[in-house]
């Protein structure tokens, strides 16, 4: 498990050892200068350069391999540098880079088609968009003008996206500073066992008591005024917590009774991650729109998309939708797209994030979690998994307060980088959320490095 460095070999795109340490002293140099970055206090962060990365491994600006247990912003599905991909994207941008969106594109097309075909139901209209954020601006829009009501309900505990709408519906603090309250929005809770607002003790009771709780903020917001529900089917960086039975289509005869939208957020549970195509195949459950991106093409090129149900779609059919982006469909980014999504049905890469889950992660993880007194709980499916860290598992403290973050979690993902591990971290949790590609030993690996970098957060309990 020793982490090699570029004094080794040279990296996996070419450059040799020095060339690339010149490179990512000049690319820092530059982003300390000119770059403005997301989510952060800009004097206050360091950002690690990656020089290169290739499968499951990226390159830091000193010469280390790490392990991608993050997949960047867990969208890296195919892993790093897939040449099925990275061939299509040149072969596209060889036979045309871009054309408007009025246009139709054999690129565009095959990707429309490779997605409706994975989506579950009769969601075969596919709108694309640039991310997962203005998919969902553009879901709602949808929602909100084919049932002529303005308000949706979103879960606390979730996250939707960075733009006006999105960032209203998003449920964890990034939300506040955003939040005039005049978005349209209303948040209610979620299931969440471990953290039951519902002084539940088994999933049956927190499943019917958070659909009873949906239930009262409908009839109290006035169901006439409710365009759409949105959800996450596996909520992603607000927790990984997995629905437990009968919520999601509780959820669903919830919107069939008082003719509201079911808008379902596959942005990051999608494409493999949970082990399914997509997560909401779990659940048996259909709605009536769904968004993805991150996975889709594993973010080669920025790509997200809206699949739309037929009764929606037939609202536009003589009506025109009044939006649109420039780059909606973009050649190279559906090219990507095309490329992944038959890469991953050829290479059985879903089956494999579904088997790593079952065969893997999940024991390997719950055996640390029952020898480190710092894991409250482990939960997920697929790749797709979070370690919940608390200072006391009888309270259930968090090990850093809710919105922000504490001594003991930087030191603990300090700790994973020194080993060689690249982790996800979000306030008191660490998600293990390797690429849907990872292989037995390497996911042992991970796992193992994980391990080591808890007893700092276990020595941090005094």
């Amino acid at each position: 498990m020793a982490n090699p460095t570029l004094h080794e070999s040279t990296l996996p795109n070419g450059l040799t050892a020095d060339e690339a340490r010149a490179e990512a002293d000049r690319a820092y140099e530059l982003d300390r200068a000119h770059v403005f970055h997301s989510w952060s206090a800009q004097a206050e962060i360091t950002p690690m350069t990656i020089t290169a990365s290739e499968g499951c491994h990226v390159w830091d600006g000193q010469g280390n391999r790490l392990l991608d247990f993050s997949s960047m912003l867990v969208n890296t599905n195919i892993g790093h540098q897939h040449p099925k991909v990275v061939a299509a994207i040149a072969e596209q941008a060889a036979k045309l880079c871009t054309v408007a969106p009025q246009h139709a594109n054999a690129a565009r097309s095959e990707a429309a088609r490779l997605v409706a075909e994975r989506t579950p139901g009769e969601l075969n209209k596919i709108f694309f968009t640039n991310g997962g954020a203005d998919a969902v601006e553009h879901a709602v829009r949808m929602a909100r003008l084919h049932t002529g009501r303005y308000k949706v309900l979103s879960r606390y505990r979730s996250y939707h996206g960075g733009t006006e709408t999105a960032i209203n519906l998003t449920g964890d603090p990034r939300r506040w500073p955003n939040d005039h309250g005049n978005a349209g929005t209303v948040h209610f809770f979620g299931p969440f066992l471990y953290r039951s607002q519902f002084h539940a003790t088994t999933e049956e009771e927190e499943s019917e008591r958070a659909l009873a709780h949906l239930r009262d903020i409908i009839r109290m917001e006035g169901p006439s005024t409710i365009a759409a529900i949105i959800l996450e089917s596996i909520p992603g960086t607000a927790g990984i917590m997995v629905p437990p039975p009968g919520y999601l289509a509780g959820v669903r005869a919830l919107c069939d009774e008082y003719g509201i939208v079911y808008i379902a957020d596959e942005v990051m549970s999608g494409f493999g991650r949970s082990g399914k195509w997509f997560a909401i195949d779990h659940f048996d459950v259909v709605p009536d729109l769904l968004t993805f991106a991150k996975g889709v093409n594993s973010g080669y090129v920025p790509l997200g998309g809206v699949a739309i149900s037929p009764h929606i779609a037939e609202t536009f059919a003589h009506r025109a939708y009044p939006g649109g982006l420039t780059y909606s469909g973009h050649p190279l980014a559906t090219a990507a797209a095309v490329a992944t999504i038959t890469a991953m049905a050829e290479e059985g890469i879903v089956e494999n994030a579904a088997r790593i889950g079952t065969e893997v992660l999940g024991p390997a993880l719950r055996d640390v979690a029952a020898r480190h007194p710092s894991v409250g709980e482990v939960r997920g499916a697929g790749v797709f998994w979070a370690v919940e860290l608390v200072a006391d598992q009888t309270t259930r403290e968090p090990l850093a307060p809710y919105g922000s973050s504490s001594a003991a979690m930087n030191s603990v993902i300090a700790e994973c980088k020194k080993l060689g591990l690249l982790p996800f971290a979000n306030y008191n949790r660490i998600h293990v959320v390797p690429p849907c590609i990872i292989g037995d030993d390497l996911a042992r690996e991970g796992v193992a490095l994980l391990d080591k970098a808890l007893d700092v957060a276990d020595a941090s309990l005094g």
